[in-house]
């Protein structure tokens, strides 16, 4: 038995659509940070079948079931049973996939001595979640498919650069559209979808430039550009994809507020009504005493720079 630890990650560069299908490659490039103050813990033991359970509750899920069967297949693995839970909402725009595969594949190797490099563990939870190769590594990380086998990358230490969080929970339901299938329409239906492919890349090597650079504003324009760019992508699907809510774009206007008044923060929001308001290192009481009170959320969580996915130690 193993158990796992790792944290979902929020991408300042999003990605949106696959090139690849069968291995979960993704159409774009990417460029996230990984979020210390929420996380996912999973843990895997051999079972006479195999199981699953979420947050305490025997569960089915389609993806688990077949990234355990693929593993199964390349390792000569048991039937397993794996429980696995988070401290944040899953399936809400949280990035609840990312740290559930990227702990899955972390706790699969220590369970059964593997000894994955971590570019190989990246890979294997990319076929689960492509976000999820972004999680194995902490701090400020890339996923470029046009790099090698796409395989994750760490751009920067956490340490490096100590930004902070600010999620705002505006719903804690899970989003009526799965991102895999927002993807796939958008890629069939948007007639600009073809301009987003196109661009991302010149946002990419901005935002990474900027990081590098520890350029605050250079990486909040570009990331800011990126976050509506996707929305109005996604708007422009057939049927449109609208997960913001009421709340959503009240604190997206708070926070638009604030940067006009000189404070460094900026909005990111991927597929789901939550809003994450990135901010320099020590703004972070600042901006959640801003947006706690914009009608509709529920509550903010306050988040450093995490580490990337690694085993707990189980012992008494």
């Amino acid at each position: 038995m193993a158990t796992a630890i790792a944290h979902p990650n929020v991408a300042l560069v999003k990605y949106w659509g696959k090139r690849s299908e069968s291995d979960n490659v993704p159409a774009t490039p990417s460029l996230s940070i990984t979020l210390g103050g929420l996380a996912t813990r999973t843990s895997v033991a051999a079972a006479e079948r195999d199981q699953l359970r979420m947050d305490g509750e025997p569960a089915a899920d389609a993806k688990v079931e077949d990234f355990v069967a693929a593993a199964r297949r390349r390792w000569q693995l048991p039937p397993l049973a794996v429980d696995t839970s988070s401290d944040f909402p899953t399936g809400a725009g949280l990035a609840s996939s990312a740290s559930g595969f990227a702990a899955l594949a972390t706790a699969i190797d220590a369970a059964f001595r593997l000894r994955l490099p971590a570019a190989e563990r990246a890979a294997w939870a990319r076929r689960g979640s492509a976000s999820a190769a972004r999680s194995v590594f902490g701090g400020f990380v890339a996923l470029d498919p046009d790099d090698g086998d796409c395989v994750a990358r760490p751009l920067l230490a956490g340490d490096d650069w100590p930004l902070e969080v600010v999620v705002a929970v505006t719903s804690d339901a899970a989003k009526r559209v799965p991102s895999t299938v927002g993807m796939a329409r958008s890629q069939s239906t948007s007639p600009f979808y073809a301009a987003w492919t196109e661009s991302t890349p010149v946002d990419f090597d901005i935002a990474s430039a900027a990081v590098r650079a520890r350029d605050f504003e250079a990486l909040a324009d570009v990331a800011e550009h990126s976050c509506f760019k996707l929305h109005a992508l996604m708007l422009s699907t057939r049927p449109p994809l609208v997960y913001w809510n009421a709340a959503t774009l009240a604190a997206v206007h708070r926070l638009r507020e604030l940067r006009d008044q000189g404070v460094p923060v900026f909005a990111s929001i991927d597929a789901g009504p939550q809003v994450k308001a990135v901010c320099a290192p020590g703004r972070g009481g600042e901006v959640a005493g801003a947006i706690e009170t914009v009608p509709g959320v529920l509550r903010v969580i306050r988040s450093g720079l995490g580490d990337g996915a690694r085993l707990l130690d189980e012992a008494p």
